[in-house]
């Protein structure tokens, strides 16, 4: 017997497709769904790495501002803070450093001070940091000469110490100039000089400085060959790439360097003692306010000993750029983000930073990380008689 056999009707052929229709779009839904959840999750991923990175190497590098110049100070001031600095062909410099630190702070007025920060003065308009240390393995303890030297020589007590290749800082209290100089061969008590970065000077001379028995200093920073001596600058570029440069250019190169990308914008505060109880942080100020300027405060040593803290904020971006249904496509991220919220000044004022995210058409868009951390000086605190 052959068995009854017939082909869908109309009507049972579109219900199938119908629900076929709508497995289709619901699966469809699920896929768009979840690949959207990825990618929002993996740029957010990438943001927090970004951002922890950055205060890593930030956080590292603030943490040694000081080590080994703070001490310069005590018994004797030797003139190492506040001094101008000079560095073979390098500083003072007539033109521009490279991007993005263009505008500031002055390559040819840049003066010793642990900290320094540039408010505005990034090519994108961020704050730039700039970070003076040495290394704490050379004690930063500055000693004086013992008798007249030369134009290539020191002459000290003695030289225990001292290395071939090490970055000596030759200064004279009450003296603008100081000299980073750099040790070819020891002939105790005589430190002879040359290399990379001996001799030259702006506006000073070894051979000036080397006759000041009574007032010159020698202030051991570290070793060209173990690359522990750090005079950098950080900055955000147009690019919104964080990078650092190298005062020093120990890489043999006059270019900046990139640390992470995504980065919007960089700004900082001064954390200062305002009392006589050495090493409280009192207060804090912007590098905006009156005498907080880097001119100002580069050349002020009262001011620089003040500064004992620094509260930085960096902003990250998100790399998707998520216009979704999803949110009507409306913004995603609001009109401006708060830096600094709480923060105030001695007398209550705020010191809060706006930063504007709807500068264009685009900038609402992507999500945003905010990463806000303070740094205690540890050499400016151990320095001022802080615990």
């Amino acid at each position: 017997m052959r068995a009854n056999q017939r082909g869908l009707t109309l009507v049972e052929l579109l219900v199938a497709m119908a629900i076929g229709l709508v497995v289709t779009l619901v699966v469809t839904s699920l896929l768009i769904s979840g690949e959207n959840h990825k990618r929002v999750t993996t740029s957010t991923n990438d943001a927090d790495q970004t951002g922890n990175y950055a205060f890593y190497a930030l956080d590292r590098a603030l943490r040694a501002a000081g080590s080994g110049i703070a001490e310069s100070t005590s018994p004797v001031d030797v003139g190492v803070l506040t001094c101008k600095l000079n560095v073979k062909g390098m500083l003072p410099r007539t033109g521009a450093f490279p991007a993005p630190f263009s505008t500031e702070p002055a390559p040819s007025n840049l003066r010793v001070a642990p900290l320094l920060i540039a408010q505005d003065q990034s090519d994108n308009g961020s704050d730039v940091l700039v970070v003076m240390g040495a290394s704490g393995d050379a004690g930063g303890v500055p000693r004086p000469l013992n008798a007249a030297g030369s134009a290539t020589s020191l002459i000290l007590q003695n030289t225990v110490g001292f290395s071939p290749n090490d970055l000596i800082l030759v200064s004279q209290n009450g003296v603008q100039d100081c000299l980073l100089e750099q040790v070819s061969s020891i002939s105790s008590p005589t430190l002879n000089l040359g290399g990379t970065y001996s001799f030259a000077g702006a506006s000073t001379t070894l051979a000036t400085l080397a006759n000041g028995v009574a007032s010159t200093y020698v202030t051991p920073l570290g070793n060209t060959q173990a690359n522990n001596v750090q005079f950098q600058l950080f900055g955000v570029g147009t690019d919104n790439i964080l990078y650092s440069y190298d005062l020093l250019q120990g890489t043999g190169a006059n270019t900046s360097q990139a640390i992470a990308d995504n980065v919007i914008t960089l700004k900082a505060l001064y954390g200062v003692q305002v009392s006589t109880a050495p090493g409280v942080l009192n207060s804090w100020v912007s590098p905006g306010d009156t005498n907080y300027d880097i001119d100002t405060v580069m050349t002020t040593e009262a001011t620089i000993e003040k500064i004992i803290a620094v509260h930085v904020a960096i902003v990250v971006r998100g790399e998707y750029y998520d216009k979704n249904t999803a949110n009507n496509g409306n913004p995603i991220s609001p009109a401006t983000l708060t830096l600094f919220n709480g923060y105030t000044r001695a007398d209550g004022s705020s010191l809060a930073v706006n930063v504007p995210l709807n500068t264009s058409s685009t900038g609402q868009y992507y999500r945003y990380r905010v990463f806000e951390f303070t740094v205690p000086l540890r050499n400016m605190l151990l320095a001022s008689g802080g615990a």
